[in-house]
């Protein structure tokens, strides 16, 4: 689905974020505060989830609808490349007409960093390691960025260390990458510069663990997590799932990027799902399916598979629950909003663990999606609108499926 993105009166997409977020599983780093157009990173706010176009940037509609479909996906804030200098003029239009913060992405080239804060540009990605003659431009591109009132963001990628540093380190370690990164921290901090973010960035799950690890202990930055150059959507997203949740357990991420080699917007999809599923976020809809195995009476994988893409529109907090069999199908039902219990070909569908109908099985999807469309309604109704309705704790939907007695 594509949407349009037009001139708004009342700028950035509202998040409705609170100021302060908390995880429940480990006191939040204490880190400085930095702002990304209206969105703060760091200092105890809410986790941002942030997304790269892969269109064309100056291609200006394109580049629009990929953003306007992160945006509806939960993204917070989106980068776009500037490896050209239409791309670079195609950043005011950009920056006047998006529903997200912009950063631009810019390599080699330092007149495009001054090019994009002219052009209003939430912040600005630069890597110190590839800009021409940095020692000189540097100063100056941290002058500009205090004059706009604009952040930075600095760091270095396991493909892009220093290779003096490689040399000594011998490779891509924890330590060299942490180094290379307080080197370009340094160079800005000696300017009286603060306002900016760091990122360390490795293939490898556990180095980039370490990595963020050992630069978490050397000062208060924010820092942005990713693993970059992950692969594909599932590889991607399992390395992405391992670093974060470690690194997130411990309290150690200010805003991250899933790198998948697939649609930006389901990288957008993972990193708001891992958020949700620490407590960093308030949960949208979910559900809960068991693996398929002998007990099951109903085809689990079919029915799980049918009722998520029924329900993939839902951002109430509403959870269903896809179960094969008794042993943990009636359980399940009971604690959920909305179950479906199945054996017999019939399905006992449940609403807060009252059965209300018995249906045949060829109607347990159709069922299932009419009283979780109903049953989002009453939240969002609720609480005025779908973002407002994410404050509600109810669970989840479940389908649990159940055997009859023998």
């Amino acid at each position: 689905m594509t949407t349009e993105t037009t001139d708004t009166s009342d700028g950035f997409r509202k998040t409705g974020t609170p100021d302060i977020s908390e995880s429940p599983l480990h006191p939040r780093r204490k880190s400085r505060r930095i702002m990304v157009g209206p969105v703060p990173v760091g200092g105890g706010a809410p986790i941002s989830v942030q997304s790269m176009t892969n269109t064309p940037t100056h291609d200006i509609n394109a580049t629009l609808r990929q953003i306007g479909e992160l945006a509806q996906a939960g993204c917070d804030i989106v980068r776009v490349a500037v490896p050209r200098q239409e791309d670079s003029d195609a950043l005011p239009e950009l920056v006047r007409r998006s529903p997200l913060p912009i950063i631009a992405d810019i390599h080699f080239q330092s007149k495009y960093v001054f090019e994009a804060i002219d052009a209003g540009c939430a912040a600005v990605r630069v890597n110190p390691g590839n800009i021409r003659k940095f020692d000189e431009v540097g100063p100056r591109i941290c002058q500009a960025a205090t004059d706009a009132g604009i952040s930075l963001r600095i760091g270095v990628n396991a493909g892009s260390l220093d290779k003096q540093i490689y040399e000594k380190y011998g490779g891509a370690t924890p330590e060299a990458l942490v180094a290379s990164a307080l080197k370009e921290a340094h160079m800005f901090e000696d300017v009286g510069f603060h306002d900016f973010k760091i990122s360390v960035k490795h293939h490898d799950p556990v180095t980039t663990v370490q990595t963020y690890r050992l630069l978490a202990s050397k000062g208060d930055w924010p820092l942005h997590l990713g693993v970059t150059e992950a692969g594909p959507a599932w590889q991607g997203t399992i390395k992405s799932c391992l670093a974060f949740g470690a690194l997130l357990a411990e309290g150690i991420g200010d805003t991250i990027r899933v790198s998948l080699s697939a649609p930006p917007v389901e990288e957008v999809k993972v990193g708001c799902k891992i958020l949700e599923y620490l407590g960093l976020r308030k949960r949208h809809f979910d559900i809960i399916s068991c693996p398929s195995c002998g007990r099951s009476q109903v085809d689990v994988i079919q029915l799980a598979e049918a009722v998520t893409e029924g329900l993939k529109g839902i951002t109430a907090p509403i959870r269903v629950a896809v179960m094969g069999c008794i042993v943990n199908g009636p359980g399940e039902a009971r604690e959920a909003d909305l179950g479906v219990a199945s054996g017999n070909g019939k399905g006992q569908i449940f609403i807060k663990g009252t059965v209300i109908k018995t249906v045949p099985e060829d109607q347990i999807v159709e069922t299932l999606l009419e009283e979780a469309q109903r049953i989002a309604a009453d939240m969002e109704s609720a609480d005025g609108d779908a973002n407002a309705a994410r404050s509600a704790q109810t669970g989840p939907i479940v389908v649990p499926i159940q055997q009859p007695a023998h």
